[in-house]
């Protein structure tokens, strides 16, 4: 008993010395009592709580590298256009007036609008019925026939460029020899301009074609069956499906590959720089090439970025219409 009474009385002494300590310490330093938490902490927190916070920060290097080799090049290249050819002084627009002046620009604006319309109406009408062939193909059929009309989409362009141009060269046309052989006369794949830009186009739409196919042939997974037999139900036939169905369902993904295609078409190098360089009598000019040859090979460096700069009103003319009709659309069947 004298032993518990020992244990309790120091335990009190103990507690006494506890509770001075506190008081001293809260004396000492009144902002400690009850001090809550600070509020920038509170809004920190709360800031890296949000979703959209996070995905910034997770993009922040794609966007820094976007912004150091595209955005800076963009604006340089303004900068360079309103310069004279020795960059030693600033000359505004004279360089975009130089150019409108000039006959052999408006020739390399007509050809740049019909490779590119032409090339890009192709590729999406050839991508559109490979991918219902395919798409009605039993799934292991659809494997095989997937990886072997990717393969001119996976070789890369400027090899593929050269082939077609050992198919096309005067000296040594395979196409020319078969068609020798068949009794008919050759044809002037790259020295006559018409066939030089037929042939530039073939080589094109060979090349991006499989990119429509594939992304057709995605959309048309995601249409749901049951659409399809309901209106066979209804009396529907095939075409009518197409158009009512399939039609509608895949506007948005053909307007988007539609623009894609037409803004990489527009910036087309490789095949034309291969195949013909611009001519003959630079009848076969993009505006990729023309900017090429009048910034490199003719040392203006200012009167070529004039001209590529030409591509951007025109492509954002067109990125303007066709993406306020996917929002629209959008907002449709939202």
């Amino acid at each position: 008993m004298r032993l518990n009474l020992k244990y309790l009385r120091e335990g009190a002494i103990f507690r006494d010395h506890v509770a001075a300590m506190v008081d001293t310490t809260q004396s000492w330093s009144p902002a400690l009592q009850d001090a809550p938490p600070k509020p920038a902490s509170r809004s920190l927190q709360k800031f890296m709580r949000r979703r959209s916070t996070i995905a910034f920060a997770m993009c922040l290097p794609l966007i820094l590298i976007v912004g150091c080799l595209i955005i800076y090049p963009a604006f340089y290249s303004i900068y360079l256009s309103m310069l004279n050819k020795a960059q030693t002084r600033f000359i505004g627009l004279s360089n975009f007036a130089f150019l409108l002046s000039r006959d052999t620009f408006w020739m390399v604006v007509q050809q740049s609008a019909i490779f590119a319309l032409s090339a890009v109406f192709f590729k999406a009408l050839i991508g559109l019925i490979t991918a219902h062939l395919v798409n009605n193909l039993p799934a292991k059929g659809q494997r095989k026939w997937r990886g072997m009309l990717l393969v001119p989409w996976v070789i890369p362009l400027a090899l593929s460029s050269l082939g077609w141009w050992w198919l096309f060269d005067p000296t040594h046309s395979a196409l020319n020899w078969i068609i020798k052989e068949l009794g008919f006369e050759e044809i002037p794949w790259l020295s006559e301009p018409l066939w030089a830009r037929f042939s530039v186009i073939l080589v094109n739409v060979w090349y991006g074609a499989p990119f429509f196919l594939i992304m057709y042939l995605a959309a048309l997974k995601s249409v749901p069956e049951q659409l399809y037999e309901a209106a066979s139900i209804d009396g529907a036939s095939a075409w009518q499906k197409f158009v009512h169905i399939t039609l509608p369902m895949m506007r948005n993904i053909i307007a988007i590959t539609v623009l894609f295609s037409l803004i990489i078409t527009f910036a087309n190098f490789d095949i034309v720089q291969i195949m013909t360089a611009g001519g003959p009598r630079n009848m076969t000019h993009v505006f990729a090439t023309y900017s090429f040859m009048l910034g490199i090979r003719s040392g203006d460096l200012p009167l070529g970025a004039a001209t590529s700069l030409f591509m951007l009103p025109i492509l954002a003319i067109a990125a303007v219409f066709i993406l306020r009709g996917v929002r629209k659309r959008g907002r449709e069947i939202g």
